[in-house]
């Protein structure tokens, strides 16, 4: 068991495939973390989150005869997980839309944000939680390249949209995220 975990994602989907499920459990503790993280993010609950977490798991488990081997496992995995995030978003009645409003609109600040500020214990975490004050999609590719390192191509494919929309919302939201941080006056030498 020991030697699996330092194989491949293809390694362990073809043992997989070879009738081998139980390997399964290693692509779940390979993923849940950084999948439970994202999902955290995006849904802003945490039992939602582990619901999703679990649905996407199960998804991809039960769609993995599907996976086409031309993208990396990473990328096809976080975009159910993306995706099944939305679709929980949506039976609750949230308005998407709102949510993902115009990266131009201005942030209400409140004595809610100083309290973040007050509270954060280290710059990181600070960061983060302003992160948490943008729109769904702009918090999400932040979070996916520069938290996860994730490669633009790849988010690109997460979020369906061309590498040319992927770089401006990336560009947006960074611009966005530091347009917040100055208002909280931050020090603009930390962005």
């Amino acid at each position: 068991m020991v030697r699996m975990r330092h194989l491949s994602d293809a390694d362990i989907i073809e043992s997989i495939s070879r009738g081998n499920v139980s390997d399964f459990s290693l692509i779940v503790d390979r993923y849940k973390d950084k999948a439970f993280s994202l999902l955290k993010r995006l849904l802003k609950n945490e039992l939602d989150a582990e619901e999703a977490l679990q649905d996407s798991f199960l998804k991809a488990f039960n769609s993995l005869k599907d996976f086409r081997k031309d993208s990396q496992f990473s990328t096809w995995f976080y975009r159910i997980v993306f995706n099944t995030g939305l679709t929980i978003l949506s039976s609750k009645k949230r308005k998407i839309e709102q949510q993902m409003s115009s990266i131009d609109e201005e942030f209400e600040l409140s004595s809610y944000d100083n309290e973040i500020y007050a509270k954060s214990e280290n710059v990181r975490e600070y960061v983060l939680k302003m992160v948490d004050k943008l729109p769904i999609r702009n918090a999400l590719v932040v979070i996916l390249f520069y938290m996860d390192g994730m490669p633009l191509s790849e988010i690109s494919q997460v979020l369906g949209t061309s590498l040319v929309n992927t770089k401006v919302l990336l560009h947006r939201s960074r611009n966005s995220l530091k347009e917040l941080l100055l208002k909280h006056n931050y020090q603009e030498e930390m962005l």
